[in-house]
């Protein structure tokens, strides 16, 4: 029987009882709720979340209904569907004098250790290229431009086309500390609990809006990195979610 070496001592050395005091219990200062992006940046108005209409789905039949859709057609995306999407992946509700912001997804600690970047491939008036979601303004921020993104994503996604033809693809990245500063090392299990928490409800949220998506966790984690200049230390992808219309 296959015993991993490497996964057993995360799990024995992520356990309480092993863990010193957080930074949080030491009175160090909280970091920052979201990333702290440079001034200026080519900064895109997303519509309002609240006006938004989109057709009803009973939740039974979304839960019955979700599949994992690798094949989209060439309908592009709107910017109310891209708008409404973000929201129910990262929108914030409300912030918190404690603070904290409080999301449409949960998360240990309510800690939303995620920054969600969004690779636009085919997204009716938004410029091909990748976006940081500013989710306390619901907005975006310009990260990197070009239509020849779609390719290296999907390269660096060990070639699954679905990431180049596809509408759009959610990217999620940690910041860790985030989640350090009070969980120390318990918070790399979190991680992975909240980036399933977030693609669940991409997974039920795009089928009001005649889409289809599908979670993608094999990738080089290196080359991703790289690619939405993180360090893969202190920031790194996690997960990522494809988004297209439904053939038809």
């Amino acid at each position: 029987m296959y015993r991993s070496v490497t996964g057993r001592e995360f799990m024995e050395k992520t356990k309480y009882q092993h863990l010193p005091q957080s930074d949080q219990g030491l009175g160090l200062p909280q970091p920052p709720l979201e990333k702290p992006w440079p001034a200026g940046g080519r900064i895109v108005d997303l519509p309002d979340p609240a006006g938004l209409k989109v057709k009803p789905v009973d939740l039974s039949t979304a839960i019955n209904d979700r599949r994992s859709i690798r094949d989209y057609s060439t309908v592009p995306l709107t910017l109310d569907e891209l708008s409404y999407l973000l929201w129910c992946t990262q929108g914030v509700r409300e912030a918190t004098q404690r603070p904290a912001t409080l999301r449409t997804v949960p998360s240990a600690g309510a800690r939303h250790p995620f920054e969600t970047f969004v690779l636009a491939t085919n997204v009716a008036g938004l410029e091909p290229g990748i976006y940081a979601y500013l989710a306390g303004e619901h907005r975006l921020r310009a990260h990197k431009l070009g239509a020849d993104l779609g390719a290296k994503v999907a390269e660096v996604s060990y070639r699954q086309q679905m990431v180049a033809r596809g509408a759009a693809t959610f990217i999620w990245a940690a910041v860790a500390y985030r989640s350090i500063w009070r969980y120390g090392e318990r918070a790399y299990r979190y991680f992975h609990l909240d980036a399933g928490h977030v693609c669940a409800h991409l997974y039920l949220a795009v089928q009001p809006v005649d889409c289809g998506c599908c979670g993608i966790a094999a990738f080089d984690d290196d080359g991703m990195n790289a690619l939405l200049e993180l360090d893969g230390v202190d920031e790194f992808v996690v997960y990522l979610g494809t988004v297209g219309k439904l053939r038809r």
